[in-house]
């Protein structure tokens, strides 16, 4: 042992801990009771960590008491105490756990909590739930033995830029004989907490589906158990209430929104098991992790294993709640997770039902669902591109803004197709204002076609495999060929007045190809624009252009030259074929062609200066100058 562990050491926090604390500490919420809550939780992972360690080495639970947690308020001392018996924490454990944040997001958090009037629901969102008792505490002193150590170590801070980590006194030691007890030294404004009513009730409404038994231990009297420490989804659905759900899910996923669907049900057959699970109606901080990471818990008989089981394919990631097995052995490595059987069909079984309930819940309640897709839609895209035996089902799912509505669905879609119509028309780009803009809306447009408008990121991705619904196929209008000729116009004046070309065909594209050279594969008469004069598409066999733009951000891929569509029937282009081949009003215009066409689809062109000049100078020939 060195003389550095026996010592009292200060430390100061990681700097995004002490911005934090000057949060928690300055700041005033019109809710405190989270702090409870997430110290509870604490406990309780404290025990849950335990229980599994000690499957393999039962030792380290020894001959003490059952695992619990207590509340001890001590209206004397001014002080708020949160014990458990769980895992504990040696010395350097103390130090990373709480002297640091781990966790991405937490500049995001901090950032956010500058800007709330309340800081409630971001708590729970970001993992920082230690630091909540700040919010309480004018000190907060942690003391911790780890299941199977001797030594006992002290954590002192009063919110400031550091912490204080010493030898626990021969008192405190002999009090921890396992596990973790924090004491809060209680602001005067947050003395309330010492009454046990108010204990009571926040127990009842954050904690009561926690697994271990909570006592509180009054000043006066027994301490007596203020859990129900009952594991919900193992009971019946017909004992269960709306509220009992709701409690279930904060506590389970740490959240304070409501959720917007329930699913629990027991399985029985080849496997035994149950489940509980939630979609939340608000979108957690971490979403979009490259990792993906689920959040769905894996129990075993009531023990709790792990949440990195991937019980559900990356698409339902939001999903939080439980998946308790009664067949699985206890010891389950992460190796085996990976691999077990078992676990492949309860994933595979799981997430057909989670699909399921959507599809139910879309019918039944659509408000509800609607709160889903406002808030996971984008991710549940993802599985139209991952899942192809879901594929149908996801699309069906899927709600889209067209050029008709907002939360679309492709079977509403197909029913309003117009006569010859056979395809789902669709354009991708980057947002809802500049596709609803974008010039090749305008042949569908002009013939009264509904188009889905489609701005995540990943509908570059899911479009980019040949798909379709009910039978009929998905088309890109900035991607290959386009004939709606059988499909007829809304104003057949209309379609009288813009046959006649302005240019002839032949002639200007070879002008025109001439004037741009290497800078596009290939240039063709445009069958998608009405009232524009150019447009850029992709080959049907390659990558979409929003594709290929979202790989090159990422230095993935190739970038490959569009084709360029032009509008005979537009006066610009007409103008290309009435001038002098080789002269410079040819090679200004047909530029301005590609680079206007470059504008529309939110790129700049290739050179904005020699694009400036070449504008100033057609500008000044039409002013005659």
């Amino acid at each position: 042992m060195t003389t550095s562990d026996t010592a009292v050491h200060t430390q100061p926090f990681q700097a995004e801990v002490s911005e934090l604390l000057h949060l928690m500490v300055h700041s005033v919420y019109s809710e405190t009771d989270i702090f409870l809550r997430e110290l509870v939780s604490n406990a309780s992972d404290a025990c849950d960590k335990l229980r599994y360690e000690a499957i393999a080495s039962p030792a380290l639970l020894g001959e003490g008491d059952a695992l619990k947690i207590r509340i001890i308020p001590d209206k004397t001392a001014g002080t708020l105490t949160i014990a458990d018996n769980g895992i504990g924490m040696e010395r350097q454990e103390l130090i990373d756990h709480l002297g640091t944040i781990a966790r991405s997001g937490t500049k995001a958090f901090v950032s956010k909590l500058k800007e709330a009037k309340d800081g409630l629901g971001l708590i729970g969102q970001f993992g920082v739930g230690f630091y909540s008792a700040f919010m309480v505490a004018e000190k907060i002193v942690v003391v911790s033995r780890r299941a199977g150590e001797s030594d006992v170590w002290t954590w002192t801070s009063s919110g400031g830029s550091g912490f204080e980590i010493a030898r626990a006194s021969d008192e405190d030691a002999a009090r921890v004989a396992r596990g973790t007890e924090i004491v809060l030294h209680l602001k005067d404004d947050a003395k309330k907490y010492l009454e046990t009513y108010e204990i009571e009730r926040i127990v009842g409404a954050y904690s009561d589906n926690i697994l271990f038994p909570i006592e509180l231990v009054p000043g006066e009297g027994e301490p007596r158990q203020i859990n129900s420490a009952s594991a919900l989804w193992q009971r019946s659905k017909s004992e269960l209430t709306a509220e009992d759900y709701k409690k279930a899910y904060q506590q389970i996923a740490s959240a304070f929104d409501d959720p917007a669907m329930t699913l629990h049900y027991r399985a029985e057959g080849r496997y035994s098991y149950a489940v509980l699970l939630f979609a939340p109606s608000a979108k957690p901080f971490d979403l979009f992790e490259p990792n993906r990471k689920g959040r769905v818990k894996l129990y075993v008989r009531r023990v709790f294993i792990t949440d990195d089981a991937d019980l559900l394919p990356g698409y339902l990631r939001f999903i939080r709640g439980v998946v308790d097995s009664e067949d699985l052995p206890l010891n389950i490595s992460r190796e085996m997770l990976q691999n077990n059987p078992q676990l492949a069909q309860i994933r595979k079984a799981v997430a057909t039902r989670v699909v399921s309930e959507l599809e139910s819940l879309a019918e039944k309640d659509p408000d509800n669902f609607v709160k889903i897709w406002d808030a996971f839609g984008a991710v549940l895209k993802e599985g139209i591109y991952e899942d192809f035996e879901r594929r149908e089902k996801l699309l069906a799912l899927s709600r889209f803004t067209t050029t008709s509505g907002e939360k679309r669905s492709l079977k509403q879609v197909i029913v309003d197709f117009k006569p010859n119509q056979t395809e789902i028309y669709y354009l991708v780009g980057d947002s809802i204002e500049r596709l609803k803009s974008n010039p090749r809306l305008e042949a569908a447009t002009a013939r009264g076609i509904e188009v889905l408008l489609l701005s995540d990121p990943v509908d570059a991705f899911w479009t980019s495999m040949p798909s379709e619904f009910d039978g009929k196929p998905l088309k890109s209008l900035s991607q290959g060929d386009l004939n709606l000729d059988l499909i007829p116009r809304v104003d057949d004046k209309e379609e009288a007045k813009t046959d006649e070309p302005e240019a002839d065909e032949a002639a200007t594209i070879a002008v025109i190809k001439a004037a741009l050279g290497e800078r596009v594969s290939d240039v063709k008469a445009s069958t998608r624009l009405t009232s524009s004069a150019s447009c850029l598409v992709a080959d049907s066999q390659g990558p979409s252009r929003e594709l290929e733009r979202i790989l090159a951000q990422q230095n993935r891929g190739m970038k490959t030259k569009p084709i360029l569509e032009i509008n005979l029937r537009h006066p610009m282009v007409g103008a290309i074929t009435k001038a002098q081949a080789g002269s410079k009003a040819v090679d200004d215009l047909s530029l301005l062609l590609l680079e206007q066409a470059q504008i529309l689809d939110g790129e700049l062109p290739e050179d904005p200066a020699a694009f400036a000049a070449r504008l100033n100078r057609l500008v000044l020939r039409g002013l005659g100058g």
